[in-house]
């Protein structure tokens, strides 16, 4: 029931022109990169599964769709026996993936294809939304590992769970949300919260007792009321007056406010000063790639990082759409096309498959092509066409090729065995290092190559062409 409820509806159109055994395929792809970014990454392919595993309508759905007196007896009685049986194609988890290329493809029986579009677009918009942030932020740290802490910045408990597990494919080293620690064994991570420090009768009292219920994991938050004169201080005092005599380790301090740039290069020289050179320091505060990058620039000292708002709660968003390209007649594929005034929104027709190219010396992707499912790519030599401005060609020679997108669901049966969570991770920077620096900046980015075949090209002209000549209507003036 997780859809929208004009799926319903058309679905009971499609019934009553007793269409409900059509094959249809539809594509889910994206127009434009978030935060005007040169790439996104893949996400939401296991959400994706765990829907499809679960689908089905039971007795309660039935009623309360009888109840909105929408519906016909025999629709809600074809209902009641629904399940998915179709095939569903996608490119995996932490992939990076680019504008208008199909990164997932549904062949199915036109009411469970339709059924299940809002389901698909919600996962995988919310998955790669997170896990490209994520990337970008982790990438804007580079070697300094980035805990993720926005579970109460998020959407929802639901959302929350995600995001901390969407972020750690995209690179981040842990999570403070305890849930997806326990669900997916994602490293748990954090240190305390002001209101313990401002619970105390002072500051000392409060790093003392943290010390001693937490020997273990002494990173005090020193900006509760005067990081240099105040927070730093009285953290090395807890650290010689109880830490050393116990034979504990003073781990660090955490600063969440103020210029951080400013204040992490203080305190490294009072930590160094009192002794505590592997004592270190965390940043937090509203964190994105941008303030890494600038703190970065300002020489900041940190040794990690700890974001929330900016994983979990971004304002960008992907805009994956779920569109019919194609459907199936007495064994043939039909090709369909959606025409826009909007060049942008004007779909690549037909049942495709996408492929990337890698540069046999470097293993630097070379870009990727679409192409009709039935075509063979030549494995010595191609030549990329801009869909947009088809005299701009490329001539790539020396090259590995693969396709993109793995089979998912074959007849409703699930038929690939899901990484772990870790080794997406891994796969996500094994991939992410294939892509040029100049695509991968955060300022203008380099376009990355997305090309259409030439047979593509042909067919996408000639349906254009025919749709708008079958559909283009002249009304007649009354003279």
């Amino acid at each position: 029931m997780m859809t929208d409820f004009y799926e319903f509806t058309m679905a009971q159109t499609y019934f009553d022109k007793k269409e409900q055994n059509k094959k249809v395929y539809f594509d889910i792809f994206y127009r434009q990169n978030p935060f005007n970014g040169g790439y996104a990454i893949m996400g939401g392919v296991d959400n994706i599964i765990d829907y499809i595993k679960n689908f089905k309508i039971t007795e309660e759905d039935i009623n309360y769709l009888r109840s909105l007196g929408c519906f016909k007896e025999e629709f809600l009685s074809y209902l009641k026996n629904l399940k998915f049986n179709g095939d569903i194609y996608a490119i995996p988890d932490g992939t990076p993936i680019f504008p208008n290329e199909p990164v997932i493809t549904v062949k199915a029986n036109v009411i469970e294809a339709q059924i299940i579009e809002t389901a698909l677009l919600a996962s995988f918009n919310h998955g790669t939304l997170v896990t490209t942030q994520a990337k970008r932020i982790t990438s804007a740290a580079g070697k300094v590992p980035v805990m993720e802490f926005g579970a109460r910045r998020a959407r929802g408990i639901e959302s929350a769970i995600d995001a901390s597990k969407y972020a750690y494919v995209g690179g981040c080293s842990g999570t403070s949300n305890v849930l997806c620690g326990l669900k997916y064994n994602i490293p748990v991570l954090g240190t305390m919260a002001h209101s313990l420090i401002c619970d105390a009768n002072n500051e000392y009292e409060a790093f003392l007792s943290y010390a001693k219920s937490n020997p273990q994991n002494c990173v005090f938050l020193v900006d509760t009321f005067d990081t240099l004169k105040s927070g730093i201080p009285n953290a090395i005092r807890v650290a010689k007056d109880y830490l050393i005599p116990h034979n504990l380790k003073f781990k660090g301090i955490r600063i969440d406010s103020g210029d951080l740039a400013y204040l992490s290069k203080e305190a490294r020289k009072m930590l160094d000063e009192a002794g505590f050179k592997d004592a270190t320091i965390c940043l937090s505060n509203g964190l994105d790639e941008n303030t890494i990058k600038s703190l970065i620039e300002q020489g900041a000292i940190f040794d990690s990082l700890g974001v929330g708002d900016n994983i979990s709660a971004s304002k960008e968003r992907v805009g994956g759409v779920y569109k019919l390209v194609a459907t199936e007649e007495n064994g043939q594929i039909i090709p369909k096309i959606k025409v826009s005034n909007d060049a942008l929104k004007t779909i690549n027709p037909g049942y495709k498959k996408v492929y990337r190219f890698y540069d046999k010396k470097t293993n630097y992707a070379l870009g990727d092509l679409i192409a009709l499912a039935e075509e063979n790519i030549p494995k010595d030599e191609y030549t990329l066409i801009s869909p947009n401005e088809e005299w701009k060609t490329t001539k790539i020679q020396n090259y590995n090729i693969r396709p993109l997108q793995v089979c998912i669901f074959k007849n409703g049966e699930l038929v690939y065995d899901l990484p772990s969570l870790k080794a997406r991770q891994e796969y996500c920077t094994q991939e992410f290092a294939t892509l040029y620096p100049e695509i991968k900046r955060n300022l203008n980015p380099h376009e990355y190559y997305v090309d259409l075949s030439k047979k593509l090209l042909t067919l996408k002209k000639e349906l254009i062409t025919q749709v708008i000549n079958q559909n283009t209507y002249k009304l007649e003036r009354k003279k």
